[in-house]
């Protein structure tokens, strides 16, 4: 007849006392308490492996953290494990492998992973623009959570305060890329859904506002307080080549020498300087070339046309065009990227294509044959475009009795 093993008991479990040598006490079914001398009492299952046949021992842990029905719980999920063809041991370690992995890929080690991909679909700036605002509203409290225990709740919770500050376009902004980053947990597995996909309807909506700009009739006076402002050389000709040029702060401020093409008059910004990272050609008007001019006894020598003022290996920075139009009583009337929308509604106003203008302030076109022709075929109808809107500048200057010493 087969021996049959008796379940333990509680007491006969607080009560077992150590021996000269390490035994053990079953409880059947793979299931013992093992005694060592020192008297450390710990469950052990001891099992058949699936494939290789071979016994080995599992622990489920010590007995002051596992009670006795705990054990037996860990056993029959072990058996049922077993039944499966799945090895309760190498179970174990994958999971707790798993657990780890997942902790290590907090929110702000995923977002970096995902600003990687994210740069090269924008500018250097825009990039660093992204981080900033992660790590002033975000990083600070959700930063260490691992990614897969941010939810919506508790992020709501964290961005209120933008929202009680009536700071809602950057609300809207982190939220947007909150979503990018869960997203890009998705596509990379890490985890199964995105569960901020809803947060923004938690908040009100921002009331949309285009970028503070002037009207065409204010150009004179805009271009008399440049020539009368008290700024420095390179910030008054930066200020001007954005004017004339109708690019964005940041392309203005990144022109490097090697971008010009002084024998066909037309700067080729190259696609990783640009917002849609597409290349982008701008022909020159007599004016613009003026302000390269006036540049070079500052800069030739420099990789940038408008180097930064305390660091001349560096270019001047995207923001300080925005700073001196401050400066000059522009607050909140005029910044810097609404020089293009001047030059778009002054554009416009005057029946010029709209195709030229649109690429001449490099928007995309969506349709990808009429694109690759604008790129192609444009450059010298936006040069007489781009020549009509220097000299409407400078003639519109002189109508009002101010003569432009600065672009002579």
């Amino acid at each position: 007849m087969a021996n049959t093993t008796r379940p333990l008991t509680n007491t006969e479990i607080q009560t077992a006392k150590p021996r000269e040598k390490e035994y053990n006490l079953s409880d059947g079914g793979g299931l013992a308490l093992r005694i060592p001398p020192s008297g450390t009492k710990s469950w052990v299952f001891n099992y058949t492996k699936p494939f290789s046949k071979k016994r080995t021992n599992i622990s489920f842990g010590l007995l002051r953290n596992v009670t006795l029905a705990s054990a037996r719980k860990k056993r029959e999920v072990a058996r049922e494990q077993l039944v499966n063809g799945i090895d309760p041991k190498e179970f174990a370690l994958q999971s707790k492998q798993e657990q780890t992995l997942a902790h290590s890929n907090t929110l702000k080690a995923v977002a970096e992973k995902w600003l990687i991909v994210k740069s090269t679909t924008v500018t250097e700036d825009y990039a660093n623009d992204i981080w900033r605002s992660l790590c002033l509203h975000v990083f600070p409290t959700l930063g260490s959570v691992p990614i897969h225990k941010v939810k919506a709740v508790i992020t709501i919770e964290q961005l209120q305060p933008l929202a009680d500050s009536r700071k809602l376009e950057t609300l809207k902004r982190v939220i947007q890329r909150l979503n990018e980053i869960m997203t890009y947990s998705v596509n990379t597995g890490l985890i199964d859904a995105n569960p901020l996909a809803g947060i923004s309807k938690a908040f009100e909506n921002p009331k949309k506002a285009n970028l503070p700009s002037i009207k065409p009739e204010h150009l004179p006076e805009l271009v008399s307080k440049i020539e009368a402002a008290n700024i420095k050389h390179t910030t008054r000709q930066l200020i001007l080549w954005q004017l004339h040029t109708m690019t964005r702060p940041s392309e203005a401020a990144g022109t490097r020498w090697e971008e010009i093409d002084f024998d066909s008059k037309v700067w080729n910004i190259p696609g990783e300087r640009m917002k849609k990272k597409r290349p982008h050609s701008i022909p020159l008007s007599p004016q613009a070339i003026d302000i390269l001019e006036r540049m070079k006894p500052v800069s030739s020598n420099r990789e940038h046309v408008f180097p930064a003022d305390r660091k001349p290996t560096v270019s001047a920075n995207s923001q300080t065009a925005n700073m001196a139009l401050k400066r000059m009583g522009y607050k909140d009337i005029l910044v810097a990227h609404g020089l293009r929308s001047l030059a778009s509604t002054t554009l416009n106003e005057h029946a010029f294509d709209p195709d030229l203008i649109e690429t001449a302030l490099a928007h995309v076109d969506k349709n990808e044959v009429r694109r690759a022709y604008n790129r192609a075929e444009y450059i010298e109808q936006r040069r007489v475009m781009m020549c009509w809107w220097s000299d409407r500048i400078e003639s519109d200057t002189a109508a009002s009795g101010n003569v432009l010493s600065i672009v002579r």
